[in-house]
């Protein structure tokens, strides 16, 4: 198997470490990351904060790529890949101060948004922080024109896919007791929303 590649990490992970910097403390010591996808991000932004425990986690059928980038890097800081999807997996047992994702809202279904969600929600810690990446709509618009069409490709691969509103996320969030801290504007008409389980 070719270890797998993602352009769209290559060419966001720069901002988004740069984001992670402002947020992540010398105080927090363990990172859960939800849909580690190709394992790329996990490497690169592991590699800028050694005192962190990096845990990566995705879909079974996805460890196989995790692990060639995560046995290539050689990071000690970085844990070998845990099964989890949303609405079908527990949480991961783990005491994390942070959990970090990046494009995975808008591939996952709405029903499974809402579950992932409300499981931040019971696991979390107070103080727990909550990193999210991706593209969002703003009262319920695009906030440009290649994200609406990037919203027709995603529901032409599955249509429970779909961009989400920025203003149901935060509500979700808190309904489970988690307050948006920071709405970040990124490159290419993405943001990073950042909470905080209080």
């Amino acid at each position: 198997m070719t270890k797998p590649f993602a352009p769209s990490c290559e060419r966001n992970q720069a901002v988004i470490l740069d984001a992670l910097q402002s947020i992540i403390t010398v105080d927090d010591k363990h990172l859960l990351e939800i849909g580690s996808g190709t394992g790329q991000h996990a490497v690169f932004m592991a590699a800028h904060f050694p005192h962190l425990n990096w845990h990566t986690s995705d879909l079974k059928e996805n460890h196989v790529g995790i692990k060639m980038w995560l046995d290539e890097a050689k990071l000690e800081n970085i844990s070998e890949p845990i099964v989890y999807e949303s609405g079908k997996s527990d949480f991961p047992d783990i005491d994390v101060d942070i959990v970090f994702t990046t494009n995975t809202i808008h591939i996952m279904s709405w029903q499974n948004v809402k579950n992932l969600m409300k499981q931040l929600g019971e696991n979390l810690k107070t103080g727990a922080k909550i990193i999210i990446y991706g593209p969002f709509n703003y009262k319920g618009q695009f906030t440009s024109e290649s994200n609406a069409q990037f919203d027709v490709w995603l529901k032409q691969q599955e249509p429970h896919r779909g961009i989400r509103n920025f203003e149901e996320i935060v509500q979700l969030m808190a309904d489970v007791g988690i307050d948006l801290k920071q709405d970040i504007e990124m490159p290419a008409n993405n943001r990073i929303l950042y909470f905080v389980k209080e």
